[in-house]
């Protein structure tokens, strides 16, 4: 049987044959078309958005303008919630772009599009795996399906080579998975936001697969040594971006699969691990010591304790949640792949850990994959912390199981016969149905925000709402002819389908949610700047948005009950004069102020700009 994919192409051997570099230049030039619209396309064009992303960027900002690269601080207070890294590499794009909100986000973009580069030259090399996990007497298959699936595989690599030279199921695999990592929310989101969560999982996924393109290589001894090299430094990196979690995740991940495989004596010599520790503390060490040096017991209580202990034992921050909360963070996280993640995972077959001992190690992504999602989904489940962003770096581990998944579906056709292809299917069907309703029915849940009150009905008056509905209704429909007359080409339709919705819906809503949510506080701030006496404070009620630090270059005083601001006007030194307040509606109702004791400077949309002068009564 011959690869269906090289009869599609077949009008482009000519030209395969001719120029051998375009299996690679072809793919990367596709990804760098879509991380455009993924990743970089109007990153800059909305504001920082409240509450966590300008603590990171203001952060920064105020590190390159001290030129304290030591200690993070936030409106003049400590930060210690995450290492340097991530403020070091936002005061270098400052540098070089200014002060701005594409800079501070260019990190996370440039880290989103390294992992998925770094994916797509794993699965490049070592993505082949077709008819190595199946095929096999010990898996109890009968022997003419085990021949027949040999065959098969045998006869797909030969038309392959036969009407594309240079493309293999392992560039496949590379595309598959590579495109599959930059085509979901949690990159959408996190690889153009401000924040360290993506450049952890760049680094500690990258150290991970950096530790695995060495422990492939047992023939080329030197390139071993490089790659184990290079598993140390980024993981020391990691260890920089988010603290003992950069060594601990790893270490569980590789001690699991070794201890699966049974090689772990024999890895430990070959990874070195006195070097690799010094190599490791040569790089992050000298932060932590300079860092608790110069703060003391207060860094190692917030930051060890608080920031690292207690988000694992203690529920921080009301971030809780029940037991399954990642399992619903990666179901939504992860679409539109993430229905074929249960098939992916079972057609590694963890459980034939005879087999997999027996293989040689280049054949063994599928499975380190699969240690790599399953300990990092464990060991957040396992935390009472819930958040979003926990589990960002399985991504990686996900986009290769489902790439490996795919690419034995797309090369054996025999594989799409089973029940678990057509169950994936199904499963794949109803979740864009869901997904479908989701969007065309949003309108009536997103108005329950209190900070942007008119969203749904600035997203229903610009059409958005029936135009996810048609792009997912589309989708659904091809999907379901797919399924039934053409299942390998199943996977084009959810590609073709999410990138329609990121084009036609997603960056809209985006522009349109930071019109309602953040644009008013940033044009209060440019008010307040304005208007602002060098004898009054800058006050906000009743909720903290540290946007308003960085928009505003003021220091801001923040009142989460607002019955404090008389008292705190009461007690302002004799040389203050009163302060400028931001507040809503309601907490300024709630402030017990009297309209005679202060003058409304401007509004917008939910937020009132007005000036409290000290001591006038009503």
């Amino acid at each position: 049987m011959s690869l269906n994919v090289a009869r599609v192409t077949q009008p482009m051997q000519h030209y395969w044959q001719k120029y051998p570099m375009l299996a690679w230049a072809v793919p990367l030039l596709w990804l760098l078309a879509i991380a455009g619209i993924t990743l970089f396309w109007q990153v800059g064009s909305i504001g920082l958005i409240d509450e966590t992303e300008p603590l990171f960027v203001e952060a920064s900002r105020q590190m390159a303008f001290t030129g304290d690269w030591i200690t993070p601080a936030f409106d003049g207070e400590p930060r210690f919630d995450k290492p340097p890294l991530i403020y070091w590499l936002m005061v270098f794009a400052f540098q070089g772009f200014g002060i701005n909100e594409f800079a501070a986000r260019l990190p996370s973009v440039l880290s989103a599009l390294a992992i998925v580069l770094f994916c797509f030259y794993t699965l490049q090399r070592y993505g082949d795996v077709g008819g190595k996990r199946e095929g096999r007497g010990e898996r109890g298959e009968e022997p003419e399906l085990t021949q027949n699936l040999e065959l098969s595989h045998s006869a797909a690599q030969s038309a392959t080579q036969n009407a594309l030279p240079h493309l293999t199921p392992s560039h496949l695999a590379a595309w598959l998975g590579a495109t599959m990592l930059l085509l979901n929310p949690n990159t959408f989101f996190w690889g153009r936001t401000g924040y360290s969560d993506m450049l952890l999982t760049a680094c500690l996924g990258s150290s991970l697969l950096a530790f695995f393109l060495g422990y492939a290589q047992t023939d080329r001894p030197i390139q071993q040594k490089r790659w184990y090299f290079a598993f140390y430094v980024l993981m020391a990196l990691a260890v920089l971006t988010k603290g003992p979690i950069g060594i601990l995740l790893p270490g569980l991940i590789i001690g699991c699969f070794l201890l699966y495989v049974g090689n772990g004596r024999e890895v430990l010599r070959e990874v070195r691990l006195v070097r690799g520790g010094l190599v490791v503390l040569v790089i992050s060490l000298p932060w932590y010591v300079l860092v608790t040096l110069a703060n003391g017991e207060a860094f190692i209580d917030s930051f060890f304790g608080y920031h690292n202990i207690e988000r694992f034992t203690q529920v921080v921050n009301h971030h809780a949640g029940p037991w399954y909360f990642h399992l619903l963070i990666i179901l939504v996280g992860f679409l539109p792949w993430s229905a074929f993640l249960p098939a992916a995972i079972a057609h590694v077959k963890p459980l034939q850990r005879r087999y997999w001992q027996a293989q040689p190690r280049l054949q063994q992504l599928g499975l380190f994959a699969f240690f790599w999602f399953v300990v990092i989904l464990g060991f957040f489940t396992i935390a009472t912390t819930k958040y979003f962003s926990y589990t960002l770096p399985l991504m990686p581990a996900a986009a290769i199981l489902v790439a490996l998944l795919w690419t034995d579906y797309i090369t054996r056709p025999q594989l799409r016969k089973q029940p678990g292809f057509r169950m994936s299917g199904v499963l794949n069907t109803l979740l864009l149905l869901v997904v479908m309703a989701a969007i065309v029915y949003c309108p009536t849940w997103l108005d329950d925000d209190p900070w942007m009150p008119n969203l749904g009905l600035r997203i229903q008056a610009a059409g958005l709402p029936v135009m996810g509905g048609v792009v997912w209704g589309l989708t659904v429909i091809v999907a379901i002819g797919l399924l039934l007359w053409r299942s390998r080409w199943l996977w084009l339709a959810n590609l073709l389908g999410f990138l329609a919705f990121l084009i036609l819906v997603a960056h809209p809503f985006v522009l349109i949610a930071d019109a309602e949510r953040q644009l008013p506080l940033r044009q209060l701030a440019q008010v307040a700047l304005q208007t602002k006496q060098p004898t009054e404070d800058l006050l906000m009620l009743g909720f903290k948005k540290p946007s308003l630090v960085f928009y505003t270059r003021q220091h801001v005083t923040y009142l989460t009950q607002p019955a404090q601001v008389a008292n705190y006007l009461q007690a302002q030194p004799t040389d203050r004069t009163g302060a400028l307040i931001i507040a809503g509606a309601k907490p300024l109702r709630e402030s017990g102020l009297q309209p005679t004791q202060y003058q409304v400077i401007g509004n917008a949309g939910v937020y009132r700009l007005v000036r409290a002068i000290r001591g006038r009564s009503s």
